[in-house]
């Protein structure tokens, strides 16, 4: 950590949240998620002593112990470890991932909730659809379900809250938005996200490598696809 990266960045810090999980929270710096991608690029290249395990969260980083006694002394070597690559972290770019081109079939159809959503935002429903298509989003967690990535960068004139009472199915690969972030469900399941689209991708594949389609830090793009081109590609998959 450079004499700069002091200046500009507080000191991070490492708490432990439960028996067999150490944190770094980075809720209080700047482009928290891209200060998430940065450490977990960096444990990519330089990973912790087996036993352990980082799991990338939106703005913080959890680091899974294996079951077993944890002394006092190996806790507090541990947290001075990644308090060390955190440090260094913070003067790193976090890693460019994949562009990943996603169609999506935005009619009313496959998009239940599109005209609620216009209303929201005062605009016309082609609107939504044009702000939504043209947005460039990152992926900043995989969580929820295999291969369910929050995307960030939703037009901030899009944003609208969770639904009151979630669906009890949201069928797979519906487009979802909320407050700043857009997701697209995977596989069928409950979910409370606005839908203003359906995508005839296969998302999540196990016999795939890797099985998510959309990794931490990949950039994504959605195509705008008619309603018979998305029931011809669903019918191919």
């Amino acid at each position: 950590m450079t004499e700069a990266s002091k200046a500009m960045h507080p000191e991070p810090v490492v708490s432990m949240t439960a028996d067999d999980m150490l944190m770094v929270d980075f809720g209080q710096y700047a482009l928290a998620n891209d200060r998430v991608r940065a450490l977990w690029g960096m444990l990519q290249s330089r990973p912790l002593p087996v036993g352990v395990r980082p799991v990338a969260g939106v703005t913080c980083m959890g680091f899974m112990l294996e079951e077993g006694e944890h002394g006092t002394d190996d806790i507090d070597a541990l947290i001075e470890l990644i308090l060390e690559v955190t440090r260094a972290s913070l003067d790193e770019v976090p890693p460019a991932g994949k562009v990943v081109e996603i169609p999506v079939c935005y009619d009313r159809e496959v998009a239940p909730d599109l005209d609620r959503v216009a209303e929201h935002c005062r605009m016309a429903v082609d609107e939504v659809i044009q702000r939504h298509a043209c947005g460039r989003y990152v992926a900043q967690l995989i969580g929820f379900l295999p291969g369910f990535a929050y995307l960030g960068g939703l037009d901030p004139a899009l944003a609208v809250p969770r639904l009151s009472t979630p669906r009890p199915k949201v069928p797979a690969g519906a487009l979802g938005i909320t407050g700043g972030q857009c997701a697209m469900y995977p596989t069928a399941s409950p979910g409370g996200w606005n839908l203003i689209g359906r995508s005839p991708r296969r998302l999540f594949d196990p016999a795939q490598d890797p099985p998510c389609m959309i990794q931490l830090g990949d950039e994504v793009r959605f195509i705008p696809i008619s309603l018979e081109e998305f029931e011809r590609q669903w019918a191919s998959r």
